[in-house]
C-alpha cells in the first residue's frame, strides 16, 4: 500500500533521511510554493506529481503540508512528524514515535478492508484517530466517509454529514460548521455525523475531484485553489447543500468510525490535552504496565536531559528535544522544544514556551512564544525571531526576550531577525532531528536503569536494539531475580538482539557478540520454559498401575484445523495479552488418525514402539528417559509424557534409586505402542495431538485422574519440556470434539475457555462436500519458524503485536459467522486468515503451495496450510459442490508429487477418547 504526502516544503527534501521510510513505498511532495490549492488541489497535485508505479495501487494521501501557525514548537519540522510519548497502557511502541506512525495502522486496516473499486484514501495530518471496535464492512459506493457521534457543541466548529433516519448510511447532504440550532433542527428526523477527515474515493470520484481542480490556462489547464470539504463535500449527497450536477452523480456511504476517538493536534494547548486525553484512556491499574513516578498526569518529558526537579505545580508541562538545567524555573503550561545543552537561569511564566531552531550549520533562531499564540495574519511574516551562532548569545538573547535581563538587548538588536514563516521555509530538520537522536540515547540508558518506573519494557524492544547499537549505549545492568520472570524474559531477548546487532556490525568481535547473543537467547526460551513448567511440575504424581495385567489401554484422537486466530495461542503473546482460536477437530478417512496403546508387561523396563515408524526402544534406566530433547526423535514425546507422569526424580511423590525400582513398585513394566496415520509436517497439529493422546492414555493406565483440560494443559509443559515450544490450540483441538472457539486471559496460567459452535456448515449435505483436504505432499518443521516468530513476540515487535491482535478479534468474526451458519463468510475469513499467516511470515505460502492454490483459486471462497504453513495439508472452502468436483478434478489431474492426494475428512464428534480392553 502506498503513502502519497504533502508536506512543508523544507520537509520534502530530508523526509526520507529523517525517517527512514522507503521511497518504494512513500512518495513526498509539497503544494507550489507561490500558489494555494486547498485539500481537493492539493490532491490532485499529489496525484499528478507522484510516480507512475503509485498511480494503480491502493493509496493513502496525506495532508500534512500547513505552515503550523497555531503548534509553533513543531511547524519547522512538520507537524506529522511530532513525537508522541509512549502510552502508559500499551505495549510494543516506539520511543521514537511520531503522529505519523500512530495514525497510519487505522488508515491501512480501513484500505485493506476496502473493496477493490476503492483505491484512495485522503486523511488529515493533524489528527490521532482510534478505532476501539472491529471495522465494519465497507460498501461499494463512489465516495466512503467515516463519522463519528459528538456532541452538538463540538459539531458545530467542524463539518457535519446528515443522512435521513430511514437510509442511515447514505449522504442525504453536508454542512461545514453549521450553529447549533441548525443542528437543532436538522435532527428533528435526520442523524448528524461529524466527518473526521477519512474519505476513500473510487477512480471515478478521483477523476471527478481532478476535473474540478483544473482550470484552463491559455491552451492547456493548471491546478486552482479547491477544497475538498467545503466545495466538493458539500456538492455531495441526495440533496446536496452545494449542488453541483456532476459531483452529485456520485453515490456516497457514510461510516460511522466504531469506538472512535479523536484527537487533535492543530494548536499548542492542544498538544497537551490530546496527549493527556490519551494517557488516561485507560485508568484500570491493571492494564497500566508501568509505576509512573511522575509530580502530574500533564507533565510529559521525551528526548531530553532535564535536570531540574519538577512538582505537582508543574501543569501541562511538555519538554521535547531539550537540555533544562537545575538553574530553570518552570511554572505551568510551558512548552520547551529544541534547545541545546546549556548553563543559563531561566524563568518561564505561565504560558510561556520556549523553542530553538538549528539554521544553515551552526546558526540557531531563538523564539519564545505564548502558549495560546496563533501566529495569524502578518505576525507569521513579521522577522521577529534573532539568528545566534552560539549557545551563550542563544540564552542572553531568550532572557531579555523573556523580560528576565537586559543584558541580551545589544546582542538582540544586532542579530539578524527571521519570521515565524522563515524559520518553517530555512530550518536545517537534519541537525534538528540528529540532537533529538543524542538526547533519545540518553533516555534509553536512563529509562532501562529505571525500568521499573518507565516505559523500558514495554517499548518495542526491538527498536531498542536497534537504536542501542546504532548509538553504542551500554547494555543496562542485568535484572535481577526479584522482578516479574515476563520482564526477565523481555530483557534476556532485548539482550540478545543488541549483541546479535552489533555483531553484524563489529567484523572484529563477531564470534564473541554470536555466542553471548545466543546464550541469552537460550535464557530466554529457559525462563520462557520456567515460567509454564514450574506451577505444574509442583504437583507431583503418584502413579499406580490401574488396568488388569491383561488390559490394554487404547487411546484416539482426531486432528485440528485452525480456521482463525493460529498464532495468538502461543507462549509469550497468550502470556501477555491472551489468545483466541476457532479450530475444528477431524477425523480422516473415517477414523481418528492419532493412537497410542499402553499395556503392561512382567519385565521392568518400559518398552517404546512406533507403528508408523517401525521403531522401537527399550529403557532401564531414568537417564534413559529423560533424554527427551532430540527433536525428531521417534521415542521424544513418550519419553517426556512418562516424566510428566512422575517417572522421574522430581516429579514423583515418592523417593526411588532407580527407574526399576519404580517399576517394581508401579507393579508392571509397560510398553507404549503409538500410530501416527499421518506424514511428519502435516500442518493438522500432530505432534501435541500425539502428546495429548499418549498423556491421556498413560493418565488412565497409571490412575493420575486428569480430565480433558489438565491433559491439554500438561501437553503444553510437555512441549516445552522438548523446547519445540508451541502454543495450546493444537492439543485442545483434537482433545476436543467438534468446532469451538478457545480464548485464554493473559499470565502464565493459559486455561482455555471453550465456546462450542454448530457444525452443520460442515455437516448439511449442501456444504459437507464443499471442505476439501488435500495432502501436498509438502511438508515443513515449525520449531525454526516458530523461534523466530516468538523471538518477536519476546521484543514487543509492534507491527507483529498488531497483527496478532488482528487476528485474535478475526477468531471472534470467525465465531459469529459460524455460529450464524453464514457459509459465504465463514468461507471468506478463512481466505482472511491465509492473508494474517503470510504476514506473520511470508515463508507460510512456498512456490510449491503457490502453484496448487493458483489452479483452484477461482473456485474457492478461501483456502489455508492449517498449523504454521509451509507444505502439510491443504484445506479449502469450495464455493459450492460443483465447484468442489472441479478442484478434485482439476488438482488429480495435475499433481505436484507422487504423494499428493484427497484425504476424506469430517467433524469429530467425540475428540480425545480412551477406553480399556
Amino acid at each position: 500500500m502506498k503513502k502519497m504526502l504533502s508536506l512543508p516544503p523544507n520537509l520534502v527534501g530530508c523526509f526520507h533521511d529523517i525517517t527512514g521510510l522507503s521511497t518504494d513505498e512513500w512518495f513526498c511532495t509539497n503544494d507550489p510554493v507561490d500558489q494555494k490549492l486547498g485539500s481537493g488541489g492539493g490532491t490532485t497535485w499529489v496525484l499528478d506529481s507522484c510516480p507512475e508505479s503509485f498511480r494503480n495501487e491502493k493509496k493513502i494521501i496525506l495532508h500534512a503540508g500547513g505552515q503550523s501557525r497555531r503548534l509553533p514548537a513543531y511547524a519547522p519540522s512538520g507537524k506529522i512528524l511530532t513525537p508522541i510519548p509512549v502510552f502508559r497502557w500499551e505495549r510494543g511502541q516506539r520511543l521514537s514515535q511520531d503522529l505519523l506512525s500512530l495514525q497510519l495502522p487505522l488508515y491501512e486496516s480501513i484500505m485493506a478492508k476496502a473493496p477493490s473499486s476503492l483505491k484512495t484514501m485522503i486523511v488529515s495530518g493533524d489528527v490521532f484517530i482510534r478505532a476501539t471496535k472491529p471495522l465494519q464492512e465497507i460498501p461499494e459506493a463512489d465516495v466512503v466517509c467515516y463519522g463519528l457521534w459528538l456532541n452538538d457543541d463540538i459539531a458545530k466548529d467542524h463539518g457535519v454529514f446528515i443522512s435521513d433516519r430511514n437510509t442511515p448510511n447514505v449522504l442525504k447532504y453536508m454542512l461545514q460548521k453549521p450553529s447549533l440550532q441548525t443542528l437543532h433542527d436538522v435532527q428533528k428526523d435526520h442523524y448528524s455525523l461529524v466527518d473526521i477527515g477519512i474519505w476513500i474515493l473510487s477512480d471515478r470520484a478521483v477523476e471527478v475531484l481532478k476535473s474540478k481542480s483544473r482550470a484552463e490556462e491559455g491552451a492547456g489547464f493548471c491546478i486552482r485553489e479547491y477544497d475538498l470539504y467545503s466545495e466538493f463535500g458539500c456538492a455531495l449527497g441526495t440533496n446536496p447543500s452545494e449542488p453541483d450536477e456532476e459531483v452529485g452523480k456520485l453515490s456516497v456511504a457514510i461510516l460511522p468510525l466504531p469506538g472512535g476517538e479523536f484527537y487533535h493536534y492543530g494548536t499548542t494547548p492542544e498538544l497537551l490535552s490530546s496527549t493527556l486525553a490519551i494517557q488516561n484512556i485507560v485508568v484500570d491499574q491493571r492494564e497500566i504496565m508501568h509505576r509512573d513516578r511522575k509530580p502530574h498526569p500533564s507533565m510529559f518529558v521525551q528526548n531530553a536531559d532535564i535536570r531540574l526537579r519538577l512538582n505537582e505545580e508543574n501543569t501541562n508541562v511538555w519538554i521535547e528535544n531539550s537540555f533544562v538545567g537545575e538553574k530553570w524555573t518552570l511554572t505551568n503550561c510551558n512548552v520547551i522544544t529544541g534547545v541545546p545543552e546549556n548553563d543559563w537561569e531561566i524563568y518561564l511564566k505561565p504560558e510561556q514556551c520556549v523553542d530553538i531552531v538549528p539554521m544553515g550549520e551552526a546558526e540557531w533562531v531563538v523564539r519564545p512564544y505564548g502558549y495560546k499564540d496563533k501566529f495569524a495574519g502578518k505576525m507569521q511574516q513579521e522577522p521577529l525571531f534573532p539568528i545566534v551562532d552560539n549557545v551563550d548569545d542563544m540564552g542572553k538573547v531568550l532572557r531579555f526576550m523573556l523580560g528576565l535581563s537586559e543584558e541580551g538587548r545589544a546582542v538582540f538588536e544586532s542579530a539578524k531577525k527571521i519570521s515565524a514563516e522563515g524559520i518553517s521555509a530555512t530550518a536545517n530538520l537534519l541537525r534538528l532531528a540528529e540532537q533529538r537522536k543524542q538526547l533519545r540515547a540518553k533516555n534509553w540508558a536512563a529509562i532501562a536503569k529505571n525500568h521499573e518506573h518507565s516505559v523500558f519494557y514495554q517499548t518495542n524492544l526491538f527498536d531498542a536494539a536497534r537504536e542501542f547499537a546504532e548509538c553504542g549505549i551500554p547494555l543496562p545492568k542485568e535484572i535481577d531475580e526479584k522482578n516479574p520472570l515476563l520482564t526477565r524474559i523481555h530483557d534476556a531477548m532485548f539482550r540478545s538482539e543488541v549483541e546479535r546487532l552489533r555483531a553484524n556490525g563489529n567484523v572484529a568481535c563477531t564470534d564473541d557478540l554470536i555466542r553471548k547473543a545466543k546464550e541469552w537467547d537460550s535464557h530466554a526460551f529457559k525462563l520462557l520454559q520456567q515460567g509454564l513448567t514450574e506451577p505444574m511440575l509442583v504437583d507431583k504424581q503418584s502413579p499406580k498401575m490401574s488396568v488388569y495385567g491383561d488390559q490394554i489401554v487404547w487411546g484416539r484422537s482426531p486432528v485440528r484445523i485452525d480456521l482463525a486466530g493460529g498464532w495468538t495461542d502461543t507462549p509469550p503473546y497468550c502470556l501477555m495479552e491472551g489468545g483466541a482460536v476457532v479450530n475444528i477437530a477431524i477425523d480422516l478417512n473415517g477414523q481418528q488418525p492419532i493412537q497410542a496403546y499402553v499395556r503392561p508387561c512382567k519385565e521392568k523396563h518400559i518398552v517404546m514402539r512406533s507403528i508408523d515408524l517401525g521403531a522401537s526402544e527399550t529403557i532401564t534406566t531414568y537417564e534413559e528417559l529423560k533424554d527427551f530433547h532430540h527433536v525428531g526423535s521417534p521415542f521424544s514425546i513418550p519419553k517426556a509424557a512418562l516424566v510428566l507422569c512422575g517417572f522421574q526424580p522430581g516429579f514423583s511423590v515418592e523417593s526411588y534409586t532407580s527407574l526399576e525400582q519404580q517399576l517394581e513398585a508401579f507393579g508392571c513394566g509397560i510398553e507404549v505402542t503409538l500410530l501416527s496415520a499421518i506424514p511428519a509436517g502435516s500442518g493438522l497439529g500432530t505432534s501435541s495431538v500425539l502428546a495429548s493422546t499418549v498423556l491421556g492414555a498413560l493418565n488412565d493406565f497409571c490412575g493420575l485422574n486428569w480430565d480433558k483440560n489438565e491433559i491439554g494443559r500438561r501437553t503444553l509443559v510437555l512441549e516445552q519440556l522438548l523446547t519445540t515450544g508451541g502454543g495450546w490450540q493444537d492439543q485442545f483441538g483434537g482433545i476436543l470434539h467438534g468446532a469451538k472457539l478457545l480464548t485464554t486471559e493473559r499470565g502464565f496460567e493459559q486455561n482455555p475457555q471453550v465456546r462450542w459452535m454448530p457444525t452443520t456448515i460442515f455437516t448439511q449435505p449442501e456444504y459437507k462436500a464443499c471442505h476439501l483436504l488435500y495432502y501436498t505432499g509438502i511438508t515443513r518443521t515449525a520449531k525454526t519458524l516458530l523461534a523466530e516468530i516468538v523471538r518477536r513476540m519476546f521484543l514487543n515487535h509492534g507491527e507483529e503485536l498488531r497483527l496478532l491482535r488482528g487476528m485474535k478479534q478475526h477468531a471472534n468474526d470467525m465465531y459469529e459467522a459460524i455460529q450464524a451458519g453464514n457459509f459465504n463468510l465463514m468461507g471468506e475469513l478463512v481466505a482472511k486468515t491465509w492473508q494474517q499467516n503470510q504476514m506473520i511470515d511470508a515463508g507460510t505460502n512456498p512456490d510449491g503451495v503457490r502453484v496448487l492454490t493458483d489452479m483452484v483459486d477461482d473456485l474457492c471462497l478461501g483456502y489455508k496450510l492449517p498449523g504454521a504453513g509451509g507444505g502439510g495439508y491443504l484445506y479449502m472452502v469450495a464455493k459450492d459442490p460443483e465447484a468442489a468436483a472441479l478442484i478434485k478434478q482439476r488438482l488429480q489431474q495435475n499433481p505436484q508429487n507422487k504423494n499428493a492426494r484427497f484425504v476424506d475428512m469430517t467433524i469429530s464428534e467425540t475428540g480425545l477418547q480412551v477406553s480399556r480392553s
